[in-house]
């Protein structure tokens, strides 16, 4: 077959998945998009067209592979003043000029301009998004419409909206805050519930039904009408045909004068920023690894957004927390894309009418959420253990955005990265002689085994500056081949450097090759985090950290177990990502390790992340892996119930053992190889298996992982794991060396 039809045949083999994935990602879209358009100022279903045609279009015409695209978090700021300075007419020309400037980028091939902006900048720049997105929204969440002059008057206005919430002696808008308070909680706090049913349906598509249920509540059973005021109501929402009929006429009157091309480049930066970093981040959660086309990407995101705009929608990116949503639940291409646009299209189609339902504090709700997301007292302490020059650089993006605008708070973080790196080398001239040289040299050479190692040296000076041309010389080496990077001859290695050459160890570990950084042991930081800047000053730093109450029993436990116990953390976790359930999740770390004397059994707590960005929740977990001596048909086999059946039916195949019934029916078995699976599953361990309680488990051939739920187990619990997988492992044993003597 060739790989046209293989392909084509995995297209549709995948595509129910597909489709149900861009049904959830839909759930989300439809309040986030009316959110933000709202947001903005825009018409309510500008955010629905925004991400109706940026989701067909794209899906059709982009480069990359599981990315989501709609309105933007970014562009909520930038919209909102050009509609403010030009109008809603002459707003929609200016998104259209963005678009044709976002399709030239394209054609010009100028995607590596993400990679001229410092790691530092760009979360100041997104923190000042989400500080601008939150106080903005924050007092219509409350019911208290306010007019400010500027971002950081909304801000200091908020303590005086929350003491005035107990003063209202209107129904309407007592009612109007206890929605938008009640719908913050669920945005909080939603995610914590780890409930596989439950997580079907988003927080955001959950306040939506609740609005509506709370309205039809008033209306059909008490006889009584909405009692949330009615200017805090969604309005003007038209029927699909009306959308149609009704399009707006952009206004390019104003296209000569400075306001328009200020409105123009502000939204082309943004844009371009927000998709560039989304499009990086989603391509480390694909499953199969993909890079996507970065410079086909901006040519289809400009014609979308061109289309967008004549159709009375906003500018088309690509959203990382709708993107992170697609993988974590099956999506694998585009058609999961075009499978949200699709059922955007039949909600307004069919209940555009039941929108209006919905109070603007709900929806409002969401947008605080997301913005304290951006600007997360988690963002800051992370700056601060990367480095205080990061602090520096952060707050200062943050606040010129802030007091001035996106584009001069974009500038002055380069500005002042670059002025910090030049002081803190205490030498203009590296830089200035060394930042157009080629700096970095590339050459096979033969491995141990034969096979060919890439050998790539850095020079001088590596930073944000000349990153690109690093960056060109690693993605052109197979991520299965072994890479060694060596710095010994490069003074200086900037915080952006660090952050990006981890981002491609994960992508050579999961793709089965090996990447290494060498030449930094005589360079120091000031900081113990990994992705903080490396320079030739020595700055030695001890950090101690006492035992807590439970690592105290888990050493105890250890003891009496026999088992060694080491309680700190472990990043060397490369053999963990060859499993199936971490192949679309971020290993953050090991800790509070149990092994035994012979290293084949090994307990830990872990933790780790699903999706990305704003998108991205932590989970932690305890779980145990056991090395085989003889290898095992690789399988993942779990407790099935309504979820896993409708699996089932999107195709993923459910494996049934011939004579166990009871078994098939309450056990989710997935594999490849369904002849060798069904060969390994003898009585004994099918036995086994029904008469003991319910773990994941999942074999990758030469070892197993095993855990229960998705949180650090009780000490009573970890008993239950250790028993239960020291039986396992005697079953298997038995299995295999049954197996082996029949052979």
């Amino acid at each position: 077959m060739s790989p046209k039809e293989n392909s084509i045949n995995n297209f549709f083999k995948t595509l129910p998945r597909n489709i149900f994935s861009g049904f959830v990602v839909s759930l989300i879209a439809l309040p986030l998009g009316l959110g933000l358009a709202m947001a903005s100022e825009a018409p309510p279903i500008s955010g629905i067209i925004t991400a109706v045609v940026g989701g067909i279009l794209v899906s059709i015409l982009g480069g990359s592979n599981v990315t989501i695209t709609g309105p933007g978090n970014g562009l909520v700021g930038v919209v909102l003043i050009a509609i403010t300075a030009l109008g809603l007419e002459s707003t929609y020309a200016a998104i259209i000029c963005s678009g044709g400037l976002l399709m030239l980028l394209g054609f010009l091939r100028m995607g590596k301009l993400a990679d001229f902006f410092p790691s530092s900048a760009i979360q100041g720049m997104l923190a000042a998004i989400g500080l601008i997105i939150l106080g903005k929204q924050f007092h219509i969440m409350l019911g208290n419409k306010i007019t400010r002059d500027g971002s950081i008057d909304y801000l200091l206005e908020i303590p005086n909206s929350i003491i005035g919430v107990f003063s209202y002696t209107d129904t309407g808008l007592i009612f109007a805050a206890i929605f938008g308070v009640g719908s913050l909680a669920i945005m909080i706090f939603y995610g914590k519930i780890r409930n596989k049913y439950l997580q079907l349906v988003p927080a955001p598509m959950w306040i939506v039904l609740l609005s509506i249920g709370f309205s039809y509540y008033y209306e059909l059973v008490l006889g009584l009408p909405n009692p949330i005021a009615q200017e805090y109501m969604i309005s003007g929402i038209p029927a699909l045909g009306d959308i149609v009929e009704d399009l707006p006429i952009p206004n390019f009157g104003s296209v000569g004068t400075f306001t328009f091309w200020t409105s123009v480049l502000s939204l082309t930066l943004i844009a371009s920023i927000e998709s560039l970093l989304s499009i990086k981040a989603v391509d480390k959660l694909d499953p199969l690894k993909r890079r996507s086309n970065i410079n086909r990407d901006l040519k289809a995101l400009g014609l979308a957004t061109v289309g967008s705009g004549f159709l009375g929608g906003l500018n088309v990116v690509t959203v990382i927390a709708r993107s992170s949503v697609n993988v974590n639940n099956g999506g694998t291409n585009r058609s999961a894309n075009f499978s949200h646009a699709t059922f955007l299209v039949i909600f307004i189609a069919l209940f555009s009418t039941q929108l209006t339902r919905i109070p603007l504090p709900a929806l409002m709700a969401i947008l605080v959420y997301t913005g304290y997301k951006l600007a997360s007292p988690v963002v800051v302490r992370k700056m601060f253990t990367i480095g205080k020059e990061q602090v520096l650089i952060f707050f200062v993006t943050l606040l010129t955005t802030l007091f001035v605008d996106l584009i001069s708070g974009i500038l002055a973080g380069i500005v002042i990265t670059f002025v910090i790196h030049i002081l803190l080398n205490k030498s203009t001239g590296l830089f200035l002689r060394n930042m157009f040289k080629p700096n970095v040299l590339m050459f096979q050479e033969t491995g141990d085994k034969g096979g060919s190692n890439y050998y790539v040296s850095v020079k001088h000076f590596c930073t944000f500056l000349n990153f690109y041309k690093l960056k060109q010389k690693l993605e052109a080496i197979p991520e299965s081949q072994d890479v060694v990077v060596d710095f010994s001859k490069c003074s200086f290695v900037d915080h952006t450097i660090m952050e990006n050459l981890h981002d491609f160890q994960e992508v050579f570990s999961k793709k089965g090759g090996h990447f290494e950084v060498v030449g930094l042991d005589m360079h120091d930081t000031d900081s113990a985090h990994p992705f903080a800047l490396r320079k030739m000053i020595t700055v030695p730093k001890m950090f101690t950290k006492s035992k807590t109450k439970r690592q105290v029993s888990l050493e105890e436990l250890a003891q009496s177990y026999n088992l060694e116990y080491h309680p700190e953390k472990n990043e060397d976790v490369h053999e963990l990502t060859d499993f199936l359930y971490f192949q679309t999740k971020h290993i953050n770390h090991s800790y509070n390790e149990f092994k035994d004397d012979d290293n084949v059994l090994h307990l830990f707590d872990i933790i780790y992340s699903e999706g990305e960005f704003i998108a991205q929740g932590t989970v932690r977990s305890t779980m145990i892996t056991i090395d085989l001596p003889t290898p095992i048909p690789s399988f993942t086999i779990d407790k099935e119930g309504f979820l896993e059946k409708f699996y089932a039916i999107t195709g993923w195949n459910d494996i049934n053992i011939d004579g166990h019934t009871d078994f098939s029916n309450r056990f989710f078995l997935l594999g490849e190889n369904e002849y060798a699976i069904k060969s390994f599953f003898s009585n004994e361990l099918i036995h086994f298996l029904e008469s003991n309680p319910y773990y994941h488990i999942e074999s990758k051939g030469d070892q197993l992982l095993i855990f229960n739920k998705e949180r650090p187990a009780t000490i009573k619990e970890i008993k239950a794991l250790l028993d239960y997988a020291r039986r396992l492992q005697q079953v298997i044993q038995n299995i295999t060396g049954e197996l082996v003597a029949v052979i």
